[in-house]
């Protein structure tokens, strides 16, 4: 793609100043906004999409819940976990939907390879899965042509809290980290830099760009 690809590095910050800023970002953008991918973290929030049931939020306890506008159903955020929201012209780019989900799913795929972590995803159950174990989760909003939420790869977190809900809406969902998949150490920031790699790749553009670590919330 012609316009660069731009990353903004957000460190933890909370979910919904991050939403409301997403939305705004995606309704005042025009045909020659350039995307953006916001990589950060969250603190403790559980988020609840469109398609979500309230029987699938057990015992939320004293970690909040979000109803929010994106695809799916209830699943949790974290420091550990690195999320990527991305912000694209689905419209301008020409890719359609599904074609999007999946080229996510393999950025997340070979970032995962790149540590030794043999993942895949499911036709029927969008993010990625190791051994069975959910690694990644996925879910997106297409609003005007344009799409906003994205993804969330658990790194080195507490999962525990994924155990007060029935994540994306599946009891007893086994979930994992990649710090439980390799032997040596992680850092969150060289996760987010191979993630931007792959994410570039596998969205084809030509060039990206770092902007400010900031946002207006």
């Amino acid at each position: 793609m012609d316009l660069p690809l731009g990353f903004r590095e957000l460190g933890q910050v909370d979910y919904q100043p991050t939403w409301h800023a997403m939305q705004r970002f995606t309704d005042s953008r025009g045909a020659d906004t350039p995307d953006e991918i916001w990589l950060l973290e969250h603190s403790p929030v559980f988020t609840q999409g469109q398609a979500g049931k309230a029987e699938h939020v057990l015992f939320p306890g004293d970690i909040p819940v979000v109803q929010v506008d994106r695809g799916g159903q209830v699943t949790y955020h974290g420091p550990g976990q690195l999320v990527a929201y991305l912000l694209l012209d689905v419209r301008r780019s020409g890719i359609g939907v599904r074609e999007l989900v999946s080229r996510i799913e393999r950025s997340l795929i070979d970032l995962l390879a790149s540590y030794g972590v043999n993942a895949n995803a499911k036709l029927d159950a969008p993010g990625v899965y190791v051994d069975g174990a959910k690694i990644a989760s996925l879910g997106l909003r297409i609003r005007n042509g344009r799409s906003f939420h994205g993804l969330a790869l658990n790194v080195d977190m507490d999962l525990q809290p994924f155990q007060r809900i029935n994540p994306c809406g599946y009891a007893g969902m086994a979930m994992t980290q990649l710090a439980d998949q390799v032997a040596g150490p992680i850092t969150m920031s060289e996760v987010s830099a191979r993630l931007r790699e792959q994410l570039v790749k596998h969205l084809d553009y030509a060039q990206q760009q770092s902007l400010a670590g900031s946002i207006d919330c």
